[in-house]
C-alpha cells in the first residue's frame, strides 16, 4: 500500500482574515435578528390577543345558553303544531 502525502500551504494575509472575520460576523448578526424575529413571531401567534380573547368568551357564553335552550325545551302537547307540521298545516288551510 502506498501512502501518498498531501501537503498544502494556507496563506492568507491578516488583512483577508480580517475581512472574513467581518462577513462572518455580519452574518452572524443577521442570523441572530431573524432568530429573534422568529421567537417574537411564535410568541404573539401563543398568545392571542385580549380582543380575541374577549371575542371568544362571548362565543363560548353564546354556545353555553344556546345549550341550555336546547336542553330545557318544553315538553309538547298533543295538539300543538311543531316546526315540521308548518308547511302541512299552511297547505291544509289554503283551499
Amino acid at each position: 500500500m502506498v501512502s501518498e502525502s498531501l501537503s498544502f500551504r494556507v496563506s492568507r494575509s491578516t488583512e483577508g482574515l480580517a475581512e472574513t472575520l467581518a462577513t462572518l460576523s455580519q452574518r452572524l448578526v443577521k442570523l441572530e435578528q431573524r432568530l429573534g424575529a422568529l421567537e417574537l413571531q411564535i410568541q404573539n401567534q401563543l398568545s392571542p390577543h385580549p380582543e380575541e380573547l374577549a371575542s371568544l368568551r362571548t362565543v363560548e357564553t353564546l354556545l353555553e345558553d344556546c345549550r341550555t335552550l336546547l336542553d330545557q325545551s318544553p315538553p309538547q302537547a298533543p295538539g300543538e303544531v311543531v316546526w315540521e307540521d308548518w308547511p302541512k298545516a299552511e297547505a291544509e288551510a289554503t283551499p
